[in-house]
């Protein structure tokens, strides 16, 4: 996406099919019990601390030992496998996909990530914040804080060992966010969106644009 983006094909798109489709796959081997059915909708996490689970969606047992798997994402049932009810299955099944109505702040993330440089996780492990460039975000606040390639930005922190992870992408601004201090995050994951000065227009663009015309 670049300079000339066309706003109105991306925003048309959104509006035809303003969804997330999220997967539902099992994490290990077992036998299937379904808890939904098709059309269903259901809730994601709740509480301050997304202490409260979301819809039980499945149980998977294993040497009787069912395991309740709750859905991560609020939405509605599709493409239910009612073939697995009472199958055993294998790690990676898939057995139904949530889809998701996305929140205007969802569609402007979802665009911006296609403009942002997207610096990502190198392995599944927790990640922080070097400890200057956290004290220049709290000092200068987000949106502020210019990187350059070779900077010592974030620190991964994996089986008890701290590794600095130096930047590599193009110089600019952390404009985004993706992860939380301390938390796991998938590999390939991207940990913080970088904006280069001069797109910044751009993205501001972006977001007066979805917000004026996205109900």
């Amino acid at each position: 996406m670049d300079q000339d983006i066309n706003f109105d094909e991306v925003i048309n798109k959104y509006r035809s099919d303003p969804y997330e489709y999220l997967d539902v796959v099992t994490p290990h081997t077992g036998r299937v019990k379904l808890k939904v059915r098709e059309g269903e909708e259901v809730d994601g996490p709740s509480g301050k601390w997304n202490h409260h689970s979301g819809t039980l969606l499945y149980l998977l047992d294993r040497e009787k030992n069912p395991k309740p798997m709750y859905s991560l994402t609020n939405g509605v049932v599709t493409s239910l496998r009612q073939d697995c009810e009472g199958e055993f299955v294998e790690a990676g099944e898939k057995l139904m996909t949530i889809k998701h109505p996305l929140k205007k702040r969802e569609i402007i993330e979802g665009i911006l990530q296609n403009v942002l440089y997207l610096f990502k996780a190198p392995e599944r492990a927790k990640y922080f914040f070097s400890l200057d460039i956290q004290a220049r975000l709290e000092k200068q606040g987000e949106k502020a804080v210019f990187i350059k390639p070779g900077e010592e930005i974030i620190t991964m922190s994996l089986m008890k060992r701290d590794t600095p992870i130096y930047y590599s992408g193009e110089e600019g601004i952390i404009h985004s966010v993706y992860f939380r201090p301390g938390e796991s995050v998938n590999q390939g994951r991207p940990l913080v969106g970088v904006c280069s000065r001069e797109k910044l227009p751009l993205i501001q663009k972006i977001i007066t644009h979805v917000k004026a015309e996205w109900s």
